[in-house]
């Protein structure tokens, strides 16, 4: 057995959980909706407030899928009861972070600003205080558009391991290297 997919998920007080026919997951929470559509052959059932994922076999593929879909499951139970968010650092010399609506504007040390239109779904704030970094808070009920979003702003300056420039996690920890000796 899948040792993520075993484990049942408790539905917390405030979430409806309904599975329809066709395998359709809809989580509804206080902070809003999610759906997700399930493997077919993946069985979902809810019984006295906890959800439990089972699979019909163990091929390979079932195995795969049963651990996946838990795992989905769970983090939409945790999403619209609780959300999710991430904290991005911008490090560098000059580097800053400002939202006009639900447009980020980032200075990352190019020639040009760089405009990242976020979706609905992602909720955003920068925050630059004098003699810190600037840090840019994601917040959504939706945890795999969170990651991708952060993901991106991330690609954008990528941390360079010798000064540490670039766009990090809040707490990441980045290998660094050291660069020339001068030689006598």
């Amino acid at each position: 057995m899948s040792r993520i997919g075993k484990l049942p998920i408790s539905v917390p007080a405030g979430v409806a959980i309904s599975v329809e026919k066709d395998n359709v997951v809809t989580v509804k929470g206080p902070k809003g909706t999610l759906t997700t559509q399930v493997d077919r052959d993946i069985n979902v059932a809810i019984e006295d407030g906890t959800l439990t994922v089972t699979r019909p076999t163990e091929q390979k593929r079932h195995k795969a899928m049963h651990g996946l879909y838990r795992s989905l499951i769970n983090n939409m139970v945790q999403g619209v009861s609780n959300g999710f968010e991430k904290k991005l650092e911008l490090v560098g010399v000059g580097y800053k972070a400002s939202l006009a609506g639900t447009t980020l504007e980032l200075a990352l040390g190019y020639s040009h600003n760089i405009y990242i239109a976020l979706p609905k779904e992602v909720t955003a704030t920068a925050v630059t205080e004098k003699g810190k970094n600037p840090i840019v808070t994601l917040n959504s009920i939706d945890n795999q558009l969170l990651g991708q979003v952060a993901a991106k702003i991330r690609s954008l300056r990528k941390v360079e391991p010798y000064k540490g420039k670039g766009v990090r996690f809040v707490g990441e920890i980045i290998r660094r290297k050291a660069g020339k000796t001068a030689s006598k």
